[in-house]
């Protein structure tokens, strides 16, 4: 399940004598997107992309990927002949499977190697407690997989799937969506102390690093992120429904 929140960058875009990304040195997702989008529309880059991040690199948060994704957009906005949205979706999953997600509004399924999506209707008034612990640090997706393949992940996936389908239908509020099945990639002991800490729900993001729990109120919320400082960096945030 693919769910924006309102921790995010910054991206602005105009035009340039050449391609060239800004305030963020160890960019090259933005940069690859707006040449391969130049190279699609039979033009030149010539756009100058600004960046300010907040989304914390390699934290499992999708940071990278909307920040293509929101280049893409913006610069396909000024083509004279913008390229269809299948078009630019397309070119979006060349450059990561969870690129496409961010050209679309509202939470998706992400099936596949997450790039098939599937609208969802699901509550968005909660608050996000996110965590990334202290020494913590992004495997590779490879390394990830490997180990998954290794303790046979893949086995019971329908039954898996099916019971993701069932939960997902049944949501009607935020609460409900502590009976959506774990993240079968990844786990922390964090998540259980923020269940503990008043979170109805708390889990891995993707593969990780990040931890989140989820809570009714601000209140809560913020006192469990105060209870939890000491054990990484730590942002309290929301759902956000478009890009």
């Amino acid at each position: 399940m693919l769910q924006r929140i309102d921790l995010c960058d910054r991206i602005a875009l105009e035009p340039a004598p050449s391609l060239r990304v800004d305030g963020f040195a160890e960019d090259t997702l933005v940069g690859r997107a707006l040449g391969r989008l130049a190279e699609e529309a039979g033009v030149e880059p010539l756009w100058r992309a600004r960046l300010w991040k907040k989304v914390p690199v390699a934290a499992g948060l999708g940071g990278g990927s909307s920040d293509a994704a929101t280049a893409l957009r913006l610069a396909n906005e000024t083509l004279e002949e913008p390229l269809p949205r299948e078009h630019l979706l397309a070119l979006a999953a060349e450059l990561g499977a969870d690129v496409p997600f961010f050209l679309t509004d509202g939470p998706q399924l992400g099936e596949d190697d997450g790039g098939r999506l599937t609208p969802l209707e699901l509550p968005q008034d909660y608050w996000v407690v996110l965590c990334i612990p202290h020494g913590e640090q992004k495997q590779s997706t490879a390394t990830v997989y490997a180990r998954f393949d290794e303790r046979d992940g893949g086995a019971g996936y329908e039954a898996r799937r099916r019971a993701l389908l069932d939960g997902l239908a049944a949501v009607r509020r935020p609460r409900d969506l502590a009976e959506l099945p774990a993240n079968d990639l990844a786990s922390a002991p964090l998540a259980a102390e923020l269940c503990e800490l008043g979170a109805f729900r708390a889990d891995v993001t993707g593969a990780g690093p990040t931890v989140y729990g989820l809570f009714h109120h601000r209140a809560p919320a913020r006192a469990a992120r105060r209870a939890i400082r000491s054990c990484g960096r730590t942002w309290i945030t929301a759902p956000a429904w478009y890009g």
